[in-house]
């Protein structure tokens, strides 16, 4: 077998959800890395490889456009730092397992020093760069680049344009963390993620705090960096419909977490993707009293669902859409393919047609026993098998 190309593969006897939203028993031929042909039965002999799905469902492979669990794999406990290197591979095996083919790993560059700052970040793209070709997902870096980290704005302008950055979102996390600033205990759990005290760390917020009239200009330069790229973006967090007006006009088109159900409205009378938390779908509610996924689904208010903070929830999410909340299989999981793949621009993916890149995930679903990816298939390499 050349180790340089993907043998040819081909899916039998698996219900196969295509891309108009039927479900059929038929084949899945695989060559090259791609989509081949739906409903071939060549001949066997001619093939390296033949996985028979055995009565499971045949999916696409889940696109993750915000993940950052592997966050727990660089620091499972507090002070506790493990190899990027061996970090990053291990989170690989754990997407893979989950049926994630695709990856945004969602890498906070905050005003922030320590495990959100500027030697972590840079230290984590130049990983993720050198692992390239030894990442069985297709992983790419998701910025989350937090708006009072004015000083880095031409240096992140410089990646974009470099194309080392694969999404652009924009977080505004600090004013809600200063104004906490007299809570020793709030303050103790940012400060020990930074290396500071909690003295030290309420002071260095007041340098922050001196860039406040320096945001805008830094936001503004940063998205014309992105849309000069072809780089999508994100607005996180957004607070009201004005707040994603003024995304929106900047060309930052995705609607990531909005806090209120009219600022999700309001990002759908632009028609812009919106993003929310898989966790919060298998959960049946937010870990911290945010707005409701499910109600925002069967609103029209949210078209996206992301892993988040936990890999098994995409897969999970979408079963539990489809068989507690009626969707069709196709409407439940095109949260967790197509509608992704489409909003950071990856139209080579996202369904199961023909000329599509072969991301596959193979699950069972059996009574009685939560739905489990069988087998991954990712760029046409049979990657996981359960």
């Amino acid at each position: 077998m050349d180790a340089q190309h993907p043998p040819s593969i081909l899916i039998t006897n698996g219900r196969v959800v295509l891309a108009d939203g039927d479900i059929a028993r038929t084949n899945v031929l695989v060559c090259d890395g791609l989509i081949a042909a739906l409903g071939t039965d060549p001949d066997p002999v001619s093939l390296l490889r033949v996985v028979d799905a055995a009565g499971g469902f045949v999916l696409p492979g889940i696109v993750d456009i915000h993940g950052d669990a592997f966050e727990r794999q660089i620091m499972p406990r507090p002070n506790v730092q493990f190899d990027l290197g061996l970090a990053l591979l291990d989170t690989d095996s754990q997407m893979i397992a989950n049926g994630i083919t695709t990856a945004f790993h969602g890498i906070t560059y905050s005003w922030e020093p320590g495990l959100r700052g500027r030697d972590n970040f840079v230290r984590l793209m130049e990983t993720r760069e050198d692992l390239k070709g030894h990442l069985r997902c297709d992983t790419h870096v998701h910025i989350r680049f937090e708006t009072y980290n004015t000083p880095a704005a031409d240096e992140v302008a410089d990646w974009i344009r470099a194309g080392r950055i694969g999404l652009l979102a924009f977080n505004d996390h600090f004013p809600e963390i200063y104004a906490k600033r007299n809570d020793f205990s709030e303050m103790s759990k940012y400060a020990h993620r930074t290396g500071m005290s909690e003295v030290e760390f309420v002071a260095y917020m007041e340098e922050v705090m001196a860039r406040k009239d320096q945001v805008r200009e830094a936001v503004e330069k940063l998205a014309a960096a992105a849309r000069d790229s072809g780089i999508r973006q994100l607005s996180h967090d957004d607070a009201s419909p004005e707040t994603r007006s003024y995304y929106n006009d900047l060309g930052c088109e995705i609607c990531e977490f909005p806090e209120t159900e009219e600022t999700a409205a309001q990002a759908r009378t632009y028609d812009n993707p919106i993003v929310m938390g898989a966790p919060n779908v298998v959960r049946g509610g937010s870990h911290n009293g945010a707005i409701s996924a499910v109600e925002m689904i069967s609103k029209g208010l949210c078209t996206i669902l992301a892993s988040d903070y936990y890999y098994p929830a995409p897969l999970a999410a979408a079963f539990k859409l489809h068989q507690e909340q009626g969707l069709s299989l196709a409407d439940a999981w095109s949260f967790i393919s197509s509608a992704p793949a489409k909003a950071a621009g990856l139209d080579d993916r996202g369904e199961i047609a023909e000329g599509k890149r072969a991301d596959i995930v193979i699950v069972d679903v059996n009574k009685g026993i939560l739905p489990r990816p069988r087998t991954t298939i990712a760029g046409g390499w049979v990657t996981g098998i359960h």
